[in-house]
C-alpha cells in the first residue's frame, strides 16, 4: 500500500498573515461601499465655499482698525452695511461730497470724572445712485476742540493708517462698528507715548467733536461736557 504524501504543516505565523490579508480585504471592500453610498466629499466643497463667502462678508462688515501706539491713535471703523467696492466694477462712481452727510457722534452728552468719551461717525448716501468711498483709517479724522483751542486730533498719533473703499447704496446710512475712545488728554505728534500729557479740564467744561471721512467733513459738531 502506497503511503499518502504527508501534508506540510505551516507555522502559526503564516496563518496569522493569511488572516490579516483577509481582514484587510474585507475592510477595503466595506470602505469602498461606504464611500459610494455616503460620498462624504459631496456638499463639503459647497459648504466650505459658503463658509468662506460668509467669513469674507463678515470681515468686510467690520472694517479693519490698524493697531496703534496709543489709545487715541486709531479711528473707529465704519459698519458693514457697506460692502467692499470691487475695483473690477466700473459702474460704481466715487461719492460726491454734496451727496454724503457726515455726522459726529458721542455716546453721551455729559461725562463724569473718570469717564472717557466714545466717539463715532455716521454717514449717509443721500444721492440717488450707489457710490464708492474710502472709509479706512487713513481717511478718518476726529478732532476735539474747546472754544478756539484744539485739544485732540486722532491723526496726531495714528499708526499704520489703511485704506478701505466701500460701496454705499443710495439712501444707505452706516455708523462706526466700534467707537474711538478719547483719554481726555491733549494730543501732539511729539507726546504720543508721554503718560504725563495735560489733561482736559472738567468741572462742566464744554467740548466739541468734528469728524471727517473720505475727505468729506461733518457740517455740524457734537457738543459734550466734561466733569
Amino acid at each position: 500500500m502506497t503511503d499518502q504524501p504527508s501534508r506540510r504543516r505551516h507555522s502559526p505565523a503564516v496563518y496569522r498573515r493569511r488572516r490579516l490579508v483577509v481582514l484587510l480585504a474585507i475592510i477595503a471592500i466595506g470602505a469602498s461601499i461606504w464611500l459610494l453610498i455616503a460620498q462624504p466629499w459631496q456638499g463639503s466643497a459647497a459648504d466650505n465655499t459658503t463658509s468662506s463667502q460668509t467669513a469674507s462678508q463678515e470681515a468686510a462688515s467690520d472694517l479693519p482698525v490698524p493697531g496703534s501706539t496709543s489709545s487715541e491713535s486709531t479711528p473707529g471703523a465704519t459698519d458693514a452695511a457697506a460692502t467692499p467696492d470691487a475695483s473690477a466694477t466700473p459702474t460704481v462712481t466715487p461719492c460726491l461730497e454734496s451727496n454724503i452727510t457726515v455726522v459726529p457722534l458721542t455716546d453721551k452728552t455729559s461725562y463724569g470724572s473718570g469717564e472717557n468719551p466714545q466717539l463715532s461717525i455716521r454717514l449717509t448716501n443721500d444721492g440717488e445712485t450707489d457710490c464708492s468711498l474710502n472709509v479706512g483709517t487713513s481717511a478718518q479724522k476726529f478732532e476735539i476742540t474747546s472754544g478756539s483751542d484744539t485739544w485732540w486730533r486722532s491723526t496726531d498719533c495714528q499708526s499704520e493708517p489703511s485704506d478701505m473703499v466701500v460701496m454705499l447704496a443710495a439712501g444707505q446710512t452706516v455708523e462706526s462698528a466700534a467707537p474711538l475712545e478719547w483719554d481726555r488728554t491733549r494730543s501732539s505728534v511729539s507726546t504720543c507715548d508721554d503718560e504725563s500729557r495735560p489733561r482736559a479740564p472738567g468741572g462742566g467744561a464744554t467740548y466739541n467733536l468734528t469728524v471727517e471721512i473720505g475727505g468729506i467733513p461733518s457740517l455740524e459738531e457734537a457738543m459734550f461736557l466734561l466733569y
